[in-house]
């Protein structure tokens, strides 16, 4: 997998006594054009501390351009922020 860490609009719930839940998130093309993935399946989450950062990373699963692809979201938890790490 290929390290991106491109930031993104994400769909998320946030329930009270978890973690978020990733849904959906638009990414930005190089032609400013924006593509929607649907989050189909999280395989795995785990955290890690990046320079003292608290981060969430899901390991997910989606049908992108007619073909299955694993790829990694991160949550910076501080900055609430969504991140595509890798594909």
């Amino acid at each position: 997998m290929k390290v991106l860490m491109k930031p993104v609009d994400m769909i998320a719930t946030y329930p009270r006594d978890g973690l978020p839940i990733p849904h959906k998130y638009r990414i930005a093309g190089t032609d400013d054009t924006a593509q929607v993935i649907k989050v189909d399946r999280i395989l795995y989450k785990t955290e890690e501390k990046l320079a003292g950062n608290r981060m969430l990373i899901y390991k997910c699963q989606s049908i992108i351009a007619g073909s299955q692809r694993v790829y990694e979201l991160k949550y910076e938890v501080n900055t609430c922020r969504w991140f595509l790490f890798k594909m």
